[in-house]
């Protein structure tokens, strides 16, 4: 169990990350504050503070951040597809760009970002979208933890797992051994369990978990 108790602010705590950290953060005895559009709170634990507002605009929420050390950024279109680049636009950095603005006024810690595992062979427009997050995050002078999964495994994200036999016979050939691992995949509860590391272990400095770092955890 942690040592110490965290004032954690979740943007995204409804979506398919979110649903599954949530519960283990409050089990851990964290306070969790988490951001919800007007209508949705219900989707959220019972145990949670809800604070209304509008994750793409930092002005309807910034007020309610002040007082947590950490804030973790989940915010993202959901089920990422090569055709969603103006969303991931429009979307995933917008919310980015404001949760870093709300995170530097209120004087958070530590900054969690879930980016993407790169260089990647496919899903251009993801990954640059997450590149320049990463490049917000760092030009912003917050410390930040940035996690870099692939694809995440887990209720509804299963068929992944068929390319299992080929990712091991590539994590053999030294030619394709470090792209298989990079772009490896992890479950679901490898992806909570390195938020709540993350969140229990603020960085000095920023911080990148690639998926090796992830699987290493063993959270």
């Amino acid at each position: 169990m942690p040592t110490s108790r965290r004032e954690i602010y979740v943007a995204g705590g409804t979506g398919y990350v979110g649903n599954a950290l949530l519960p283990k953060l409050l089990a851990r005895g964290h306070n969790v504050r988490a951001l919800a559009r007007p209508g949705s709170e219900s989707r959220l634990p019972p145990a949670c503070r809800i604070a209304t507002g509008d994750a793409l605009d930092a002005e309807t929420f910034a007020p309610t951040v002040a007082g947590c050390d950490t804030y973790i950024q989940l915010v993202g279109t959901p089920h990422p597809a090569p055709w969603k680049g103006e969303q991931f636009r429009k979307v995933d950095l917008a919310s980015l760009k404001a949760s870093v603005q709300a995170a530097r006024v209120s004087g958070v810690e530590n900054f969690i970002y879930v980016s993407v595992a790169q260089p990647a062979p496919i899903m251009k427009e993801y990954v640059a979208v997450r590149k320049q997050g990463e490049q917000i995050i760092e030009a912003s002078g917050l410390r930040a933890t940035i996690l870099r999964p692939w694809y995440v495994l887990g209720p509804g994200h299963r068929w992944p797992y068929a390319l299992k036999p080929a990712y091991g016979l590539m994590e053999l050939i030294p030619a394709t051994r470090e792209a298989a691992l990079r772009c490896g995949l992890l479950t679901l509860e490898e992806v909570v369990g390195a938020l709540i590391w993350a969140v229990e272990h603020g960085p000095g400095s920023t911080q990148i978990l690639d998926v090796p770092a992830m699987r290493a955890l063993r959270f």
